[in-house]
C-alpha cells in the first residue's frame, strides 16, 4: 500500500493518483482546534452521474448550472471538502487539512456543534445505494493513515450521523466494516455497529 504524506501546510505530496484543485471555500479553524473527527460523504453531479467535472466545479465556484436542470438548485452554494475520491481511486485535494473546509453544515458530534471546526471531510463519488468501488476503498486505505499521522483524529462518522434527518450520506452502500478493518479503527471509533454494507444495525 502506498505511503502518503502531508506537507507542513496540510497538502498531500504530489503523486500520479493525486490531483490538487484549491477551493476558495475554506477558512481558518478556531484558534486551538485541530481535526479530531473524520467525516465521510458522497456526492455525484448530476445525481447518479459519474466522471464529469461538475463536482470539482461546484467546489471551485465555477459550476455551469445551465448544463442540467437539476444543477440550478445549487446556484449560489459555497461548499467544499478536503478530499474528493473518484470512482477510479483518484484523490483530488481541495482544501489543506490545516484549514476548515465547508462540508458538514449544521452538525453535531459528541456534544459539540459546528463539526467543520474540528473535522476533515472526504467526499466519495457515489450515491447512498450504489456500492463504492474497490479503487475508492484502496484510496482511503492509503489516505487515512496520512491523516491520522498528522492530526489527532479520534473518530469517524458519516454525514448522516452528524446531521441526522438532514443528510443520508454516505448511506447504506458504504461498507463500514471493511473501512474499519482496512484502516485500523477500533469499533468505538466507528458509527454504531452494522451487520452489512446495506446498513442494518446490530
Amino acid at each position: 500500500m502506498k505511503t502518503r504524506v502531508l506537507d507542513r501546510h496540510g497538502w498531500l505530496k504530489p503523486a500520479p493518483d493525486v490531483a490538487r484543485a484549491p477551493s476558495p471555500n475554506h477558512d481558518d479553524r478556531p484558534k486551538g482546534l485541530d481535526a479530531t473527527l473524520l467525516v465521510m460523504h458522497n456526492i455525484s453531479l448530476p445525481p447518479g452521474q459519474f466522471g464529469g467535472t461538475e463536482v470539482v466545479d461546484l467546489f471551485l465556484n465555477r459550476l455551469a448550472y445551465s448544463t442540467h436542470p437539476w444543477l440550478e438548485r445549487l446556484r449560489g452554494l459555497r461548499v467544499s471538502a478536503h478530499f474528493f475520491i473518484r470512482r477510479n481511486g483518484l484523490i483530488v485535494q481541495l482544501v489543506p487539512t490545516t484549514q476548515r473546509a465547508w462540508h458538514a453544515g449544521v452538525s453535531s458530534f459528541d456534544g459539540c456543534e459546528r463539526c467543520n471546526d474540528f473535522s476533515i471531510g472526504i467526499e466519495l463519488e457515489g450515491t447512498d445505494t450504489l456500492p463504492y468501488t474497490d479503487e475508492q476503498y484502496r484510496a482511503l486505505q492509503s489516505l487515512v493513515p496520512a491523516l491520522r499521522a498528522r492530526h489527532p483524529i479520534k473518530a469517524v462518522r458519516g454525514h448522516e450521523h452528524i446531521a441526522p434527518g438532514r443528510k443520508t450520506d454516505p448511506g447504506p452502500a458504504f461498507d463500514w466494516k471493511r473501512f474499519g478493518r482496512e484502516n485500523g479503527w477500533f469499533r468505538r471509533q466507528l458509527p454504531p455497529a452494522q451487520d452489512s454494507a446495506q446498513g442494518r444495525r446490530t
